[in-house]
């Protein structure tokens, strides 16, 4: 398993992850459609199809500099929350890798919980609101748990519990977004921000798992 990822192959697990998110536009759109507009996928899609053309044009030379180019082509290209949030995820995290050579799995958890900590400022939601963070803050917290370890298993501890995240959405009430306006009609379907987290880590997880 892997222990660290230079720059350029941070920038491949990067790639992966958008990747993902736009193979599964339309899981993202039938998810987001049961609870939203229904625009989440495509939204998405065109921010991580920008973050792909990013990291192909210029390629970083940091990791700082990778998470930095996803998160500021995702903020550009993606609109609304999910743009704000997700990018917010990879400029905030990404600034608090400043000055590493490599992404370690104490770097990835760092990313994950400063993102998280960003994210929760920037839109004033916390755990249990059906959002993305409900499957961020577990992510983040078996990260930490895994950080000693190699990388591979922090992604992967951080993916299986994003997952875990996502079903546990089922059972929330949306209190925020466009979802709020459903109330009790929200319940039994799991919330599209949450699902990209885990599409995102599981991607992380199975670059590094090769590695």
């Amino acid at each position: 398993m892997a222990d660290a990822l230079d720059a350029a192959a941070t920038a491949r697990m990067l790639d992966a992850a958008a990747v993902a998110i736009i193979a599964n536009v339309e899981v993202l759109t039938a998810a987001d459609q049961a609870v939203g507009d229904g625009d989440h996928g495509i939204g998405m899609r065109r921010g991580f199809e920008a973050a792909r053309a990013k990291l192909a044009a210029e390629p970083p030379a940091t990791v700082e500099a990778a998470c930095r180019a996803v998160g500021t082509a995702v903020m550009g290209a993606t609109g609304g929350a999910a743009g704000a949030v997700f990018g917010t995820l990879f400029r905030s995290g990404g600034a608090a890798l400043a000055g590493r050579e490599t992404l370690d799995a104490a770097g990835f958890a760092t990313l994950l919980q400063t993102g998280l900590e960003a994210v929760m400022k920037r839109g004033g939601v916390g755990a249990g609101q059906k959002t993305m963070i409900d499957a961020l803050m577990p992510a983040a917290a078996a990260a930490a748990k895994a950080a000693d370890g190699p990388l591979a298993a922090a992604t992967a501890a951080a993916a299986a519990a994003a997952r875990q995240g996502v079903e546990a959405t089922r059972g929330m009430i949306a209190t925020t977004g466009k979802a709020r306006t459903l109330g009790e009609r929200s319940l039994g379907h799991p919330d599209p921000g949450a699902i990209s987290m885990a599409l995102i880590l599981e991607a992380m997880r199975d670059v590094t798992a090769r590695l």
